[in-house]
This record gives C-alpha cells, sequence and structure tokens, in this order.
C-alpha cells in the first residue's frame, strides 16, 4: 500500500509531530531561566511565520532566531518583567493593608503590572519579527497595547485560559509540555500578525521598523 506523503493526512501528521518537538525544545531551552525571553521570541518568530502562509520550517528556524535573539531577546525580558514583577510584589502588599487607599495603590499597581507584562508580550514578538534597534522595541512595546487593545485582550485571553484550564484540569498539564505551549504561540501569532501588518501599514503611532529578511 502505498503511502501519499503529500495527502492531507500526512501534511497534518507531519506538522502535529513538528509541533511537538518545536513545544519540547522550547522548554528545553527555558530550562536555565535566563533563557526564557530569547526562547520566547525565537518561538513567536517561527510561528508568525508559520502563520504567514506557512512560511519556514518550524524547528530548524527556532533555532537559528534563539541564536539571532538571544541578547535583544534576554534584554526586553530583564527591561518589562523586572518591573512587573516589582508591581506585582507592591500590589499584594498594598491589598493586604486595611483601608481604601490601600486597596486602590495595590489595584493600580497591579494593574501596572499586567500592562508591562502585555508590553513584554510584545516586545518578544517585536524582536522576532522585526530587525530593530532595542530602544524602539521597547518603546514601540509599551505603545501597542494602547492602539490595539481588542487584540491585547485576546492575547492575554489565550495564557491566563490555558492557566485556568490547567488549574481546573491538572491532568491537561501534559497537553502543555508536549503541545500546548507551541499551539498557543501559534494562536497568538495569528493575533500579532494583523496587528503588525496593519501597523506597518500605518505605522504614525510607531517608530518605523523593518522586518527581518528570513531564517
Amino acid at each position: 500500500m502505498r503511502i501519499d506523503t503529500e495527502g492531507r493526512t500526512a501534511q497534518g501528521l507531519t506538522t502535529f509531530v513538528l509541533f511537538v518537538v518545536l513545544n519540547v525544545a522550547y522548554l528545553v531551552v527555558c530550562l536555565p531561566l535566563v533563557t526564557v525571553g530569547a526562547a520566547t521570541s525565537a518561538l513567536l518568530e517561527v510561528t508568525l511565520r508559520y502563520a504567514d502562509d506557512e512560511r519556514g520550517h518550524l524547528v530548524r528556524g527556532f533555532f537559528v532566531a534563539l541564536g539571532r535573539n538571544a541578547w535583544r531577546g534576554t534584554a526586553v525580558l530583564v527591561a518589562f518583567a523586572v518591573p512587573a514583577a516589582m508591581l506585582v510584589f507592591s500590589g499584594f502588599f498594598w491589598l493586604s493593608s486595611d483601608g481604601a487607599l490601600t486597596a486602590v495603590a495595590g489595584a493600580l499597581a497591579l494593574l501596572g503590572a499586567a500592562y508591562l507584562l502585555a508590553a513584554l508580550l510584545y516586545g518578544l514578538a517585536l524582536v522576532g519579527w522585526f530587525d530593530a534597534p532595542l530602544r524602539r522595541t521597547v518603546r514601540n512595546a509599551l505603545l501597542l497595547p494602547l492602539a490595539e487593545p481588542a487584540r491585547t485582550l485576546g492575547l492575554a485571553a489565550i495564557p491566563v485560559g490555558a492557566a485556568c484550564v490547567a488549574y481546573v484540569l491538572p491532568q491537561t498539564l501534559f497537553l502543555a509540555a508536549t503541545i500546548g505551549v507551541s499551539f498557543g504561540a501559534y494562536a497568538c501569532a495569528l493575533l500579532l500578525h494583523g496587528v503588525f501588518r496593519r501597523r506597518q501599514a500605518h505605522p504614525s503611532e510607531l517608530e518605523p521598523v523593518s522586518p527581518h529578511s528570513g531564517e
């Protein structure tokens, strides 16, 4: 019996396996923790390219992007994650105190942390998709949550929803370890792709940048 390697079933199975390998590769690269920024920007780069008419190679492209995005991805992670963590700590500290003013201060701190985490996601995606100086990348990442509020809510809903499902159904953690992270990144890439194409067409709110030439 001859297998049609060009058939939809074979192509779908191959894509599924590639997403599983990409998922595992990403988690392994993230193990040292200091590589999370570079790994996430590389993951978003290859899923953004795949969302763009299935361009590029998922696994090979991930490792190519990992080397290319290493220092900028790490710098963006530090630039946003450190102040976000400080705001989270401050928020819970103020909320643990009694009083209306401390409650307001705690809520504002947590809102600020949420905004910075959204900007972090945009920043890591910008590192992967555009070739731009770090200062410009950080500035654009700070502007995008305000410029794209609806898509930002959609981007936030993907990891928050996945975390809620994992909390309610711990057995789904197996899916996260095999394909959940890479598939979630692809879902984010579909939203981010629309954001970046729209901003390239209407760049008035952002500083101009140039897309990466490819793998």
